[in-house]
Parts: C-alpha cells; structure tokens; sequence
C-alpha cells in the first residue's frame, strides 16, 4: 500500500473510533473527529500532513514508487 492509501486508512479508522466513543462513552471524542478533519482540510491547501510524514519515515512507498524515508 501506498502512504496515500495508509493516510486514508488511518484517518478513517481514527474518525469512525471517535464517533463510536463519542456515542457511547463522551462527547468530547467528537473533538478528535474535529482534529482530523481540519488537518485533512490544511493538508489539502498545504500538501502536508504529519501522518504521511511519519509513514514517509518508516519507509511507506508514495504514489510513485518512491521511499523517502530518513527525510523530513
């Protein structure tokens, strides 16, 4: 899989925890939901999220084919 394929992965994962705890446990798990969607929002103008950072850093290949891990 590719870093973009992880990124999306990831990013569901953590919003459909968020919900779930947010109903059944507080309310305040819907802040977590915020997070992620205002850091998918900034990396769509910015092209940069620090998940895709962290997955470029263990070695997650991109689109392209290319590794870039060890770099910032």
């Amino acid at each position: 899989m590719t870093v973009e394929r992880y990124l999306r992965l990831i990013a569901g994962i953590i919003v459909l925890s968020s919900v779930l705890l947010g109903l059944l446990h507080s309310g305040y798990w819907f802040a977590l939901t915020g997070f992620v969607a205002l850091n998918l929002v900034q990396s769509a103008f910015s092209d940069w999220c620090p998940m895709m950072t962290i997955l470029r850093r263990l070695g997650v290949k991109d689109a392209s084919g290319h590794t870039v891990s060890g770099q910032v």
